[in-house]
Parts: C-alpha cells; structure tokens; sequence
C-alpha cells in the first residue's frame, strides 16, 4: 500500500512538472515549423531543459520546506522561517539552473566549449529559473504556513476547552463537599437542642442531598427545578431557625430559562451564614425576577465571621457564570439590603 502510494505520487510529480516545462516553452520558444527536426529542436533544447529546471526545483525546494519546518516554526519564529525559506531558495536555485545551463549549453546546444564558457551569460540564464523558483516557494510556504497555523489553532482550542472543562468540573466538584460539611454543623447543633426538629431536619435534607446528587453532573438546569430546590432548601433552615427566618418568592416561572446547578443554594446560604436571624429581627430573603435576573435579596445584618470563613459561595457562582456566558453575576449592597442577580441563560 506504501509503495503503491509512493508510485502514485512521484507519478503526479512528474506529471506536474512536465506540464510546467510544457507552457514555458509554448511560451518561451520562438516559432517552428512542425517537422522531425522542430520536434527534436523543441524538446532537446527547450522541454528537456525546462522539465528538468522544474523538478530539480520543486522536488528541492520541497525538501528545503520540509527541513525548515522541523527547525523553524511560522508561529515561533516566523522572521527566522522567512529569511531561511527565502535565502536557500535562491541559493538552490542560482545553483541548480547554472549548472544546469553549463551542462545543456556545452553538451546539448554546443554554443559553448568546455575552456571558453561565457559566465555572465550562464548567470543571466538563472534570472527565470529562480522567479519559477520563488513561485514554488511562495506555493509550498503557504501551505506550510497554513497547515501549521491550522493545527496550532486546534490545539490551542482544544487544550482551552479541556482546561476551561477542568476548572469549571473542579468549581462544581467544591459543592457538594461545602454544602455536606454545613448541612452537618447545622445538625449537630440541633441534635442537641431538640431531637424532633433534627428528625425532621435530616429527612429534608436527604431529599435536597438527592437533588444535588442527581445534578452535580449537569452543566445547567432549568429555574424551575431550582425554584424548587431554593424552597426545599428554606424550608430546611426553617426547621433550624423557626420564626426568625421570613422568606418570599414571587417568580414567573419562565420556561426555557438556567441556572448553574445549585446556584440558589450558594446563594441562600451565603444570606444565612453571614446575617444574624433572631426572633425581633429576622432574616428576611426576598426571590424574584428582574429584567432576565434572578435576583436573591435580604436584610442586612450582618454578624462577625473569622476571614477565613469567608466561603467560596458567590465567588464560585461569578467564575462558574464566566465560563457560561458573558453576563456578570451582580452583587448589591446598599440601603441596608445585600442582593445577588443571576443572570437567567436561555436554554439551548
């Protein structure tokens, strides 16, 4: 199969090249009259050469590419490619058409001899072979240049897709472990305080862990399934802080319309960890849409936390969004309100 390969190829290199050899001398060649000596006149001193000049040229230079190629790269070091692709071509080309010119112009057309070649005439001879020459180049460089800005386009694209998958894997992978250890903080806290309410709490939660479990895997859901989980999951800390948490959720449930999976959550949970609840001043969390947001809001009252209980919640929400989509996660803080909008991704 190789071989058969091979003898195709060389097969069309020579094709090509004597139909090259073939138009300039159509071109090049004075007028003849079509007899046995034009013939032999026309492809002796004019094809012959030609072919030859043509295939020592391409099949050159073609390997001076493909040298080049292995030692200079068109994205790395382009200027170093150019001059390198440029000079060998000329030098190869002075070269092989002035020997070659030598070698017909003493044995074949007989104008000179062996002890009085005309040099500067030999040198001329090369000005055509070298412009044929810089053709091939400029043919051969392109499709190199091509091909390996092509490949280095893939796998930079591929190599940025891979890694953009990585971090936003490793970023969905921070959550459930987050959301496990809090779940169990609240627990043991309520396993003490009242037995029934950490019953209850522990039934929810295995319901919500559920959900988690079945999206840790999607790269979005829809708002509907997590204005489900955000009631699920306030009704959960509604068990741990009883009056002192209010919460209201007024949403047209749009169809057709994401959200990062568990992104509700984070931020609930941000709202809860970071603000004190007490039976006179309760936390009170308000959910609704704005202007293709979903905006989460809540009293501020806020209550001191070590800085390295900061959390990963809403800055694991902004990096998850960049790797979503354009639209920045919005973070609020004023008049005594914190809010977060979450952009709504429309489903595809």
């Amino acid at each position: 199969m190789k071989s058969e390969f091979t003898y195709h190829r060389f097969g069309r290199f020579l094709l090509i090249n004597a139909l090259i050899a073939l138009v300039v001398c159509v071109l090049l060649s004075p007028p003849f009259e079509a007899t046995g000596v034009w013939i032999k006149t026309f492809f002796l001193d004019y094809f012959l050469y030609a072919f030859l000049v043509a295939a020592l040229l391409s099949g050159g230079i073609n390997i001076l590419i493909e040298f080049s190629a292995k030692h200079f790269s068109w994205i790395e070091t382009p200027f170093k490619r150019l001059v390198f692709d440029l000079t060998a071509v000329v030098v190869y080309s002075f070269v092989v058409s002035f020997i070659l010119a030598g070698v017909f112009a003493v044995f074949v057309w007989d104008y000179m001899a062996i002890d009085n070649i005309n040099w500067g005439r030999l040198a001329k001879s090369t000005k055509l072979p070298i412009l044929i020459a810089l053709g091939f180049t400029f043919f051969f460089t392109s499709q190199a240049f091509l091909f390996e800005w092509k490949t280095a386009a893939i796998e930079t694209e591929k190599m940025k897709n891979e890694r953009l998958a990585g971090q936003y894997q490793s970023l969905k992978d921070q959550l459930n472990p987050h959301f496990l250890f809090n779940s169990l903080n609240v627990l043991s806290n309520l396993v003490y305080e009242d037995a029934d309410r950490a019953n209850e709490f522990i039934e929810k939660l295995s319901n919500i862990y559920r959900y988690v479990l079945d999206v840790q895997d999607e790269r979005l859901v829809s708002l509907v399934k997590e204005l489900n989980f955000a009631r699920s999951y306030l009704e959960l800390q509604k068990v741990r802080f009883g009056d002192k948490l209010i919460y209201d959720i007024h949403v047209n449930e749009t169809p057709g319309v994401s959200l990062p999976p568990l992104s509700l959550q984070l931020v609930l949970e941000n709202a809860v960890k970071h603000n004190a609840a007490t039976t006179g001043s309760p936390l009170k969390i308000e959910i609704f849409t704005e202007q293709n947001q979903l905006v989460v809001r809540n009293n501020l009252q806020k209550r001191p936390l070590p800085e390295r209980e900061s959390g990963i919640g809403l800055k694991n929400i902004s990096e998850r969004y960049r790797f979503l989509t354009d639209s920045e996660v919005e973070i609020c803080e004023e008049n005594g309100l914190f809010s977060v909008s979450l952009p709504l991704i429309k489903s595809e």
